[in-house]
């Protein structure tokens, strides 16, 4: 069979397509592209307006039902708080553009709209996470180097 002097393309791998869905959910993204030569994979979750898919409560036969995250620990770290700034992906959280150099924000600092407060390292690109208001910090959350995970607060802006 001819398709016009093209070779028609290989199959797509089963495993690479559900290693590149288990990283969707463990760094929060919506979509990711694989490419490796002329083959290229995208898998995304939803779609462009889409809700997100409803919970589908597990059967337990019995058993106990799996815990919940408390409460507790999201107000604890300052997630809650209204001047919050989060993580937007899972990382390395770093406070300065390389070590030895001085962090881009400290605790009292006036920060602007904009300004980077730190950079968060995932999957090898750096990712520069910026003040969503003008305002002053009053705390940071995390240390230099540290891993970070989706939605876990950062720094206060109050």
């Amino acid at each position: 069979m001819k398709f016009g002097g093209r070779r028609p393309p290989p199959a797509p791998d089963a495993a690479v397509i559900r290693t590149l869905a288990g990283l969707l959910a463990e760094t929060g993204l919506t979509e990711i592209e694989y490419a490796v030569g002329d083959t290229r994979i995208r898998v995304a979750r939803g779609s462009a307006g889409a809700a997100p898919p409803a919970p589908v409560p597990a059967a337990t036969n019995g058993a106990t039902p799996p815990q919940q995250p408390a409460p507790e620990k999201a107000a604890a770290n300052g997630a809650s708080h209204p001047g919050a700034v989060t993580s937007p992906i899972v990382g390395i959280a770093y406070l300065a553009a390389e070590p030895g150099a001085a962090p881009f924000v400290r605790v009292g600092d006036t920060v602007g709209e904009g300004q980077t407060l730190l950079i968060i390292e995932a999957m090898k690109v750096m990712n520069q996470i910026r003040a969503p208001r003008a305002g002053r910090v009053t705390s940071i959350f995390v240390e230099d180097a540290a891993p970070v995970e989706y939605g876990a607060a950062l720094m206060l802006i109050e």
